[in-house]
């Protein structure tokens, strides 16, 4: 059992961070997606660069797929401490450019998505604002699903 006293066994896991600028919205479903669909391979975080609370809205779409995100917090990459990672995947423009060094070990990846949050920005129905956040839901699930593959493509 790893983690007991006594037991030498290591984990095969690789630690991945998602890094977003908000922490709001799409790190926190990857975060989540590769919990749910890799955690036998991925140990796996979220930050955002300047993070500002979870979107409820994101919280809706991932639980329409029986995942519940409602727990997890919007963290400073700060907030995670001296965590080596083995990849950083960043899914925002902003992030991959305020990204913070990390050892040369760590694999950087940078993988876009659009911003749910600013496509539902000023629209009055809330059925065409989900919309956002299920499609860039379902494409993050997709990128999650081909890991570690897309990870050495990148």
């Amino acid at each position: 059992f790893p983690g007991k006293k006594g037991h030498n066994v290591m984990s095969n896991k690789k630690n991945i961070l998602f890094l977003c600028t908000g922490n709001s919205c799409r790190s926190q479903m990857a975060e989540a997606w590769t919990r749910k669909l890799k955690s036998d391979q991925f140990e796996a975080y979220s930050a955002g660069v300047e993070p500002k609370g979870i979107d409820p809205r994101a919280v809706k779409a991932m639980a329409e797929v029986g995942v519940d995100i409602s727990a997890q917090k919007s963290k400073d990459i700060d907030s995670l401490g001296n965590l080596e990672f083995d990849y950083v995947v960043t899914l925002c423009d902003n992030a991959k450019e305020a990204c913070p060094f990390f050892p040369a070990k760590t694999r950087l990846m940078h993988q876009g998505f659009d911003d749910p949050p600013k496509l539902a920005e000023g629209v009055n129905d809330e059925e065409k604002a989900m919309s956002h956040y299920r499609r860039v839901r379902d494409e993050i699930r997709a990128f999650i699903e081909n890991l570690p593959g897309a990870l050495e493509e990148g």
